[in-house]
């Protein structure tokens, strides 16, 4: 029988997709960064980077094994409470099926899962899997599947690639995803064609650098946006630049804050 709680904690993050409000995720990659987003008062949910993991452990991006990145993330749910935990698995790995059972063991309700434009079949069928391993669970597992139509469009014309990623995104909505996650630097026009291709509250976007703020994307009626590893470099780059300023006799700033 599946746990009430947990259940309860993938509804919520369900809901909280379908909300007029986007839903802003700025994404963690170990128990720290997760308690000092679960610090803030607007947080409702929490969301993993996979990148951000996979270069912790010492993984390129994409490379990590699943138990690595399952262990990261069971100890994030941990510490999130009834706060809901979304995970980045990547493509899903060899059985996305078994991935996402596995992903509901540690008490994760929700996942991005990249279709890295295999196939169009393929790229639903692993789709339709892992919804039914969800459901199998009985959980309402909030699944972002994710399109690389536009980041690995090539030379193709933007156009196309946004063609690709609705066409992608309608079918992985019909095989039961919650929403499509459209990864790339997506100005008001695109993105306001992707949300009329896919529909309202069904799109979720990346704040990359030259994106829109998550204000206009949630007037444009997009569901969620996330920023991926660039909560991890933020980081990265005061942790260095303070440790320059340390190596030319500097000392640690004041109004440091005690997050760990």
């Amino acid at each position: 029988m599946t746990d009430a709680s947990l259940a309860a904690r993938a509804q919520r993050l369900r809901d909280l997709y379908a909300a007029p409000e986007i839903l802003r995720v700025a994404n963690v990659w170990d128990v720290v960064s997760a308690k000092a987003v679960l610090a803030l008062p607007e947080t409702r949910a929490l969301a993993t980077a996979g990148h951000s993991i996979a270069a912790s452990f010492g993984y390129e991006d994409g490379t990590i094994p699943l138990e690595s990145t399952l262990d990261m993330v069971g100890r994030i749910v941990a510490v999130a409470g009834e706060v809901p935990v979304s995970a980045d698995l990547d493509d899903g790995y060899d059985d996305p099926a078994d991935t996402i059972r596995r992903a509901i063991a540690v008490g994760v309700v929700g996942a991005n899962m990249e279709d890295r434009l295999r196939p169009f079949d393929e790229s639903v069928a692993r789709v339709a899997a892992a919804v039914a391993a969800a459901d199998a669970e009985g959980v309402p597992f909030a699944l972002n599947a994710r399109t690389d139509a536009v980041v690995r469009g090539g030379e193709r014309p933007l156009a196309d690639s946004i063609d690709d990623a609705i066409a992608r995104g309608r079918a992985f909505l019909d095989a039961g995803a919650t929403s499509v996650f459209v990864p790339g630097v997506l100005d008001a026009e695109a993105t306001a064609q992707l949300v009329a291709g896919i529909g309202e509250r069904s799109v979720s976007v990346i704040g990359l650098p030259g994106a829109l703020a998550a204000g206009e994307y949630e007037r444009l009626g997009v569901a969620r946006i996330s920023y991926g590893p660039l909560t991890q470099r933020v980081a990265l780059t005061a942790f260095q630049d303070v440790t320059r300023s340390l190596y030319a006799d500097g000392v640690i700033p004041a109004g440091t804050r005690a997050l760990n």
